[in-house]
């Protein structure tokens, strides 16, 4: 038996010039959609009130990675469908990169002092469950895939 890594080595592999187009382009199209309404990218459409820190561009960066990852599975046929887990995942991960007294719903229920206490410290936690969700949907497409199109014996 081969070890786990080795699926998806191989479901990479038979990407093609198509699947990794698909994904670098979900990859970019996944930053730019967070990262601008979040201001991590500067723009004159949206200010941010607290400083990008760290977490957020780690987390940021995470996401457009493996959403470009999951995006290039669904160029090869596979009977996994982990949208759901995707979708959940990048709206976790644009609550988790997002300015804490910018999300109008946050201000609303605890308010600007709520939103910096409690809010913000929880937006580590927020974007490592948004990061699992993407994990574990891209690990879901890659075993479909490799359970369909390729040998694991």
């Amino acid at each position: 038996m081969k070890p786990w890594h080795w699926r998806y080595k191989s479901v990479f592999q038979l990407f093609g010039l198509r699947g990794w187009l698909v994904a670098v382009s979900g990859g970019i199209a996944t930053l730019l959609l967070i990262g601008i309404p979040t201001a991590i990218i500067e723009n004159p459409f949206f200010l941010r009130q607290t400083a990008v820190r760290l977490q957020d561009h780690i987390i940021w960066v995470l996401t457009g990675l493996l959403a470009g990852l999951i995006a290039g599975t669904y160029t090869m046929p596979a009977g996994a469908n982990a949208t759901g887990k995707a979708a959940s995942g990048g709206f976790l991960s644009f609550l988790a990169v997002g300015c804490p007294i910018c999300n109008k719903l946050v201000l609303l229920l605890l308010g600007i002092s709520g939103a910096l206490r409690y809010f913000a410290p929880a937006q580590l936690y927020i974007g490592i469950a948004s990061l699992a969700l993407l994990g574990w949907a891209l690990h879901l497409r890659v075993h479909a895939i490799s359970q369909s199109c390729c040998s694991t014996t």
